[in-house]
């Protein structure tokens, strides 16, 4: 096709993602150091030029320099002849800045409700005796109609079952050592950042999806140099997005574009170490989502990182160079190289050991959403800059956001925390 989103150019001419399956899903795979990052740049790129809003996570924080124009680069210009690129022009593009530690860009927060005790418990880390005592917490809450905020209102609930539920009926009583369990679990969430996370004003999903006023999709970026270093919250949090994408979404079918893309880097964080029925769960939303207009793509450094249940819904496929020193890499890049529709042209298991930095195997679904023949690619240059924004230049996007004046400062609203205070008040008064 010669529309759509211009990933590089092949000996067979430029190849494109085309955008009517751009929300069937994909991989960008390969080694350290190959180019995943500048790929996903440029995807980000040209899924903003159609109008589709863009979410995803900066791990090591060099994808800030998207709000800032590109640099000239003797190089930049021989790629863009090489690949046959017109009007190739640097420019910057509309970024959101966005952090659940408040530091490098808006606020990001959920409350204790809206993540719902599977995710929590997966975030806590909690065996299945704990996990049954949170939900015991949530239905509580809920039967008492309390709002949990945040991490505050969840320890309160906790300490007021653990010494009240024997009197609230045989429903609520609780072993105190498994309420002691999660209570040591939340202290620990609470230094990894969960606390700026847990609380009002949550996040609304359509300050997400906004256009710029030239049409252009906003490219929303996480500031995750610092969350990956927590990596179940950073996970958590990423699936947690994704369901709720998936529960409040509108049917859409299949649209001509994509309303939402999203990004996962460092993929294999959601699957390590996951119980099967979280596994499920992940499994589930990556199927049904993308009738609701979403595009979910994997980033990680090989395609063994993710299930084969999620690999064989990921229909655009990205591979950088893998590195085949060990048995298991090289069976690894086997798998890789199988994984695509043929295409005499192109050696794929030679190629993925052999690649240079920019190159890649690219297959995307053309019409009728079957895979098109793999193709051995010079990715494009990005038009935005391809690094980090300074400090200042961070903070001048950030001041123009909106944003920030409905997310910077926190909310305190009367919640669990304080009616369970109240309640205990008037029990000590009345004794």
């Amino acid at each position: 096709m010669q529309d759509g989103i211009l990933i590089g150019g092949a000996d067979g001419g430029q190849v494109f993602l085309d955008p009517r399956y751009a929300n069937r899903h994909g991989l960008v795979a390969g080694a350290t150091g190959t180019g995943k990052t500048v790929t996903l740049q440029c995807l980000a790129e040209g899924f903003s030029d159609l109008g589709v809003p863009v979410f995803l996570a900066d791990v090591k924080g060099d994808i800030s320099g998207m709000s800032q124009p590109g640099k000239p680069h003797p190089k930049v210009d021989e790629r863009v002849q090489a690949i046959g690129i017109q009007g190739y022009r640097q420019r910057a593009y509309p970024v959101a800045f966005w952090d659940l530690f408040g530091k490098k860009g808006t606020p990001v927060r959920s409350t204790i409700s809206e993540m719902g005790p599977q995710l929590l418990s997966r975030l806590l880390d909690l065996n299945e005796t704990q996990e049954s005592v949170l939900m015991l917490v949530f239905e509580f809450a809920d039967n008492e109609g309390m709002l949990l905020v945040d991490l505050k209102d969840l320890r309160s609930t906790l300490e007021y079952l653990g010494e009240h539920g024997k009197e609230l009926g045989s429903g609520y009583s609780v072993s105190k050592a498994s309420i002691n369990a999660i209570l040591r679990r939340l202290l620990m969430i609470e230094r990894e950042g969960g606390r700026k996370f847990f609380g009002e004003p949550a996040l609304r999903l359509e300050d997400f999806m906004r256009t710029d006023r030239n049409g252009r999709g906003i490219i929303n970026i996480l500031a995750a140099d610092q969350l990956i270093m927590s990596p179940r919250v950073y996970s958590t949090f990423l699936l947690w997005l994704l369901s709720e994408l998936f529960e409040n979404l509108p049917e859409l079918g299949d649209p001509e574009q994509p309303v939402l893309v999203f990004f996962f880097d460092e993929a294999h964080l959601l699957f390590k170490d996951s119980p099967k029925a979280l596994l499920e769960k992940i499994e589930q939303v990556v199927r049904l989502i993308r009738s609701k207009g979403v595009g979910v793509y994997f980033i990680s450094q090989s395609p063994a990182d993710i299930p084969d249940t999620v690999l064989g819904q990921l229909g655009n496929r990205i591979q950088h160079a893998l590195r085949a020193y060990t048995p298991k890499e090289r069976k690894a890049v086997k798998v890789a190289a199988e994984s695509f529709r043929g295409n005499p042209a192109v050696d794929t298991v030679t190629a993925i050991t052999e690649m240079g930095v920019g190159e890649a195997l690219v297959s995307t679904l053309q019409d009728k959403g079957v895979p098109a023949p793999v193709e051995r690619v010079l990715v494009r240059p990005p038009h935005s800059r391809m690094g980090k924004a300074t400090v200042a230049e961070r903070k001048a996007v950030m001041a123009k956001d909106t944003n920030m004046k409905r997310y910077g400062e926190p909310l305190d609203p009367r919640s669990a925390h304080e009616v369970l205070a109240e309640r205990t008040a008037a029990r000590q008064k009345a004794e």
